[in-house]
């Protein structure tokens, strides 16, 4: 483990990959964890903020499905990314003067803003994130380096502001935007400046008028859609991973800073229980590969599910803050189990060429459809029933959705399409039948 440790150390794309993905989770993080209660403070119910989480997931599938197009167009240029990075740097601006305003002004201009803001925050972070990922993983099989331990450091830096964003919240929730800003300012300089040597040889290579092209054709990325296989895993998706911001993002930051006796308490320490929470998950980005060593791919995304399950249904049974905040932690295996396997499942299945636009549209973009079909109706159960009642449902579904994969995701060794996955035993047993 000491020598792959230092062997990353010394490669250039591993840096240069690492930082970015951190600085974009810095930039993210920083207001994305207490978007909703923002949301809240200037004066909207739980069905008006599913109404602007729908919004924000329509917007978002739609960028999403054209990042995944194109960066699979452009291999491993950086054009979308520094894009993406320039308007991640004007967020600050944008909300204080643009989207809060709007927002606030109610009516139809609420709705105006809403649209506008649903396009902007989600070509910039939304849309961007699982970009981002693309990229990094696409980088990781390029030059030699493995996608989690890279993906780690974006836990990492989503960590680092999580433990800040609660007591800046309570000064003035704008400063989390502007403080996002300055780290879309750094990560723009990451992609814009900062270009390793094997990567400009690697450039050089695509550019060559004579070398076999690796990029997929727009025929074959349109293809994609016709895989019954991809959707069938699109189902699973949309039944599990769509909760992650539902759930997580849309209804439990009130429901924990109400469990304290202020609303500023209550922020400071969730502020801080999701700082520690993501420093986990950056640790688990690291472990959640030697797990799938042992189980393999399919069964880590069914266990990912289970946790989901657990944990949404916990929150339902407990309601002390000790308790909900020991559930909370089991979130810091949830996402690396999601993350990972997904991306070793479409690069195990599918060809390899075309992982950012199946990664869109498989993971990420059936995660948007999800969000856009339950957010606002289960903000409206949330509205009239209360936290229990919408837990236990939401914890429902993903244990149907948990059943469902158990029958349909693909075995590890069953169409093998792209690169293959072995165990830690099958290795032993291909070893031993060697010798």
């Amino acid at each position: 483990m000491a020598s792959a440790s230092k062997s990353a150390w010394r490669n250039p794309s591993y840096l240069q990959s690492s930082f970015g993905i951190f600085m974009f989770f810095c930039s993210w993080g920083i207001w994305w964890s207490f978007f909703q209660r923002w949301l809240n403070s200037i004066g909207l119910n739980s069905t008006e903020v599913g109404t602007i989480y729908s919004i924000n997931s329509l917007a978002t599938l739609i960028i999403m499905f054209a990042y995944g197009a194109i960066q699979d167009q452009l291999g491993i240029k950086r054009k979308l990314v520094v894009a993406v990075s320039v308007i991640a740097a004007c967020v600050g601006p944008f909300v204080t003067f643009v989207y809060a305003p709007m927002i606030q002004a109610g009516g139809t201009t609420r709705w105006i803003g809403a649209f506008i803001g649903s396009i902007v925050l989600s070509a910039g972070f939304m849309a961007g994130c699982s970009l981002f990922e693309a990229v990094t993983e696409r980088y990781s099989r390029k030059f030699g380096f493995e996608y989690g331990q890279s993906r780690a450091w974006g836990s990492f830096g989503y960590a680092i502001v999580a433990l800040c964003a609660g007591w800046l919240f309570n000064i003035n929730p704008l400063i989390n935007f502007w403080v996002g800003s300055a780290f879309g300012v750094g990560m723009l300089l990451v992609f814009l400046l900062w270009i390793p040597a094997e990567q400009k040889e690697e450039l050089k290579k695509e550019a060559d008028p004579n070398a076999a092209p690796t990029n997929p054709s727009f025929k074959e990325m349109v293809a994609v859609l016709k895989m019954p296989t991809l959707w069938v895993l699109i189902v699973f998706m949309l039944l599990t991973n769509t909760f992650y911001t539902v759930f997580d993002q849309q209804m439990f930051p009130t429901y924990y800073a109400n469990l304290f006796a202020t609303p500023e308490i209550g922020n400071a320490t969730y502020g801080t229980l999701n700082g520690i929470q993501v420093f986990v998950e950056s640790a688990m980005m690291g472990v959640v590969p030697i797990i799938m060593k042992k189980i393999g791919v399919r069964n880590a995304l069914l266990l990912g599910a289970f946790v989901m399950f657990a944990r949404i249904g916990l929150c339902g049974v407990f309601h002390d803050p000790i308790s909900v905040s020991i559930v909370k932690m089991f979130h810091s295996i949830e996402v690396p189990l999601f993350c990972l396997p997904a991306f070793r499942y479409f690069t195990l299945h599918f060809d390899t060429k075309l992982s950012a636009t199946l990664y869109m549209v498989g993971f990420q973009i059936a995660s948007q459809v999800g969000q856009v079909i339950f957010s606002t109706p289960l903000g409206k159960l949330h509205d009239t029933m209360g936290d229990r009642p919408t837990f236990f449902t939401i914890s429902a579904i993903v244990l149907a959705a948990l059943i469902y994969g158990f029958f349909v995701i693909k075995r590890d060794d069953q169409e093998v399409g792209g690169d293959p996955f072995y165990t830690d035993k099958q290795l032993r047993a291909m070893e031993a039948a060697k010798a």
